[in-house]
């Protein structure tokens, strides 16, 4: 379940969660956070509705979120103190992706702040047919500050900046219109979206619950240990994931998860240098066999490699579909963005003639 969803199905209240007795109360935890920081912190009804959902319905969520933030949250950290902003403000990148550089939006919105195309390229992200920045942790967490930079020059108040930053500013004007000219957030909150109107309070609820977790919901240590050294590479040439994890044997899916801006897993010749991510481990294992490593194109497979491939299901979530009349294969593969040949080889099938009420095994990519 995603935020989108959470934010969406927030009016269904819930029976209290009961918290464990070496967990900090939210009153408690609600005082100490508005006496540290200059957004203000209030424990009402929906928020903590919001704790009490994600306690009861969503504590796996939560450990997930706490391992990802010891890979995001030290940079964040430092790239809103320099941009001299609520340090509190990292936990708006839990409710906008849950943390993860590869989410996308129904909408259309992309990487851990959730940037639509417009303003991502209006903070100076590149978008193109290789790269998408707004994938980039660090070049999205400086769009991103620089944004709630703006909003804050426009607003003055962090709450009314968060409205802004999930519904656009527009959005928060007219509601301020609307309202007769109010500007406390909860009185404006009326004349606001539904999600504009939860989102606020499932900020302050993570804000508590990643502050004070339950003793029983620590993160454990997994793909985002405590601390990985990393180093940078400056590139002036093209090279593809694939050229790098032959020679340093890099698991692919530690590169893109250092490199998650490249799109197609390839680094292509830029006119500045594009940045390449590695452990710092390994950064002398490819300075010393850069010339074996680097050039070349972007590999391309041909029909007949595709067709062989067909079947895997590797990066993939599983999803069942049931046919409906008048379904046809053609129909169900454009729609799942797949293809008949992936259709035949998921579910072992010798035709494609479908029947109404047939299950159908589909692999969506993450």
């Amino acid at each position: 379940m995603g935020w989108e969803t959470l934010l969406a199905q927030s009016t269904n209240t819930v029976a209290p969660a009961t918290y464990p007795a070496e967990s900090v109360s939210p009153e408690a935890a609600f005082e100490q956070l508005d006496a540290c920081s200059p957004i203000e912190y209030v424990l009402t009804p929906e928020v903590r509705n919001y704790i009490d959902q994600i306690l009861l319905h969503r504590p796996k969520d939560l450990t997930i979120y706490l391992e990802r933030s010891r890979a995001y949250f030290p940079y964040m950290e430092s790239m809103l103190d320099r941009y001299e902003l609520p340090l509190e403000l990292k936990y708006l990148a839990v409710v906008e992706s849950s943390l993860n550089p590869q989410a996308k939006s129904a909408s259309g919105a992309v990487g851990l702040w959730q940037f639509l195309y417009g303003t991502a390229t209006l903070f100076g992200l590149t978008i193109d047919s290789y790269i998408d920045e707004r994938k980039d942790p660090y070049k999205s967490t400086e769009a991103a500050c620089r944004y709630l930079d703006y909003l804050y020059r426009t607003f003055g108040d962090w709450n009314l900046v968060m409205a802004a930053y999930n519904g656009g500013p527009g959005e928060v004007r007219k509601a301020i219109e609307r309202s007769g000219g109010k500007t406390n957030y909860w009185e404006l909150r009326p004349f606001l979206s539904h999600q504009a109107q939860q989102y606020v309070p499932a900020f302050m609820a993570i804000s508590y619950l990643m502050t004070h977790p339950p003793a029983n919901l620590q993160p454990k240590d997994s793909l985002y240990p405590r601390s990985i050294p990393t180093d940078t590479l400056m590139l002036t040439y093209a090279v593809s994931f694939a050229q790098i994890q032959s020679v340093l044997g890099i698991p692919a899916e530690e590169l893109q998860r250092l490199n998650p801006q490249y799109r197609k897993h390839y680094l292509p010749k830029m006119s500045s240098p594009a940045l390449l991510v590695l452990p710092e481990a390994m950064l002398a294992d490819y300075l010393r066999n850069e010339p074996q490593i680097r050039g070349g194109k972007l590999p391309q497979k041909d029909y007949h490699q595709l067709c062989a491939e067909a079947g895997t299901t590797e990066n993939r979530v599983h999803h069942t579909h049931t046919v409906q009349k008048g379904e046809y294969a053609h129909k169900i593969a454009v729609d799942y963005q797949c293809t008949i040949e992936n259709l035949k080889a998921w579910n072992h099938l010798d035709s494609l003639e479908l029947y109404p009420g047939q299950v159908l095994n589909i692999w969506l990519e993450e």
